[in-house]
This record gives C-alpha cells, structure tokens and sequence, in this order.
C-alpha cells in the first residue's frame, strides 16, 4: 500500500512516496500539507531528513527502490560516489561510468532520479560551474549545494 509523506523544507516541500517500508520516490511539490505519520519507519524517514537539512547527516540509511534503465542504474551508481559538499560536472560522471561522450544522456538520467536528495543528483553541476537543471529548480539546488558546503539550510 502506498504511503506519502510530506516533509517541509524552507522554500518547497518533499513528497515521498513509501511501499512497504521502502522509499520508491522522492518529489519536489508547493503543498504545504502536515501528513500524518502512522509508523516507526515514517518517523525515520522524516528524522533523517531532518538530520539532513540541519547539516548534521551526509547520507542517508533509508531503503529506497530506484528503477531505471541499465544505463541510469550505472548515473545513479556513481552519484552516490560523489561526496557530501563536493560536485562533478556531467561531463565528469560520463566519464566515470566510460562514456565520456554520454555528459547529456547523464543529464537526462539524473532528470530521471526517482529518489532525489537520496540519489544526490544535485551534486552534478555544468562544466563551467552553472548549476544546470534541476527538477526543483535551479534554486534549490543552490540551496542544497550550499546546505553541503555550510552545514544549513
């Protein structure tokens, strides 16, 4: 049965989806609805979020589902590699996964992610430095780049 919760943050909200004690997708949304937690692992969930956008988590310990495609299996792979406050450009993560001409079909993975923030792919950013896309837009993502280097949202 699916479940979603809502986790407030200071400019957007997350919608995650949960089925049977997995997260199977993280969305950004405007709703600032409260959700009712029903369980031990929603209150986990909601925790280390929490954790993480007061700077004090740098990777989650949450079950998550991530289906894809062979080739964004191996994207999302490589992005959990990158480390908290630290960024690769597309080019760079093409690379990574040997396929160095790949840097736009990395971006359409990342576009893909189906568990944001969980599968940081706000750590990916163009190779001159601009920030790129981002599905909850370019400001957050600053943001989240930001939380990272400084330890707050």
């Amino acid at each position: 049965m699916l479940r979603i919760l809502y986790y407030k943050m200071p400019s957007k909200c997350l919608e995650i989806h949960i089925e049977e004690e997995t997260i199977t997708r993280v969305n950004f949304c405007d709703k600032t609805l409260n959700c009712i937690v029903e369980g031990s692992f929603e209150e986990e969930v909601l925790r280390q979020f929490a954790e993480y956008f007061s700077g004090k988590r740098q990777e989650f310990d949450l079950p998550y589902f991530a289906t894809g495609t062979p080739f964004q299996l191996m994207v999302w792979e490589e992005l959990l590699k990158i480390p908290y406050g630290e960024t690769r450009s597309y080019w760079e993560l093409a690379e990574a996964i040997g396929k160095p001409k790949a840097a736009r079909a990395v971006g359409n993975a990342l576009n893909a992610n189906p568990v944001a923030i969980i599968i940081p792919c706000h750590r990916v950013i163009a190779s001159g430095g601009k920030l790129g896309g981002f599905g909850g837009g370019t400001e957050l993502k600053r943001q989240l780049l930001e939380l990272e280097k400084r330890g707050k949202l």
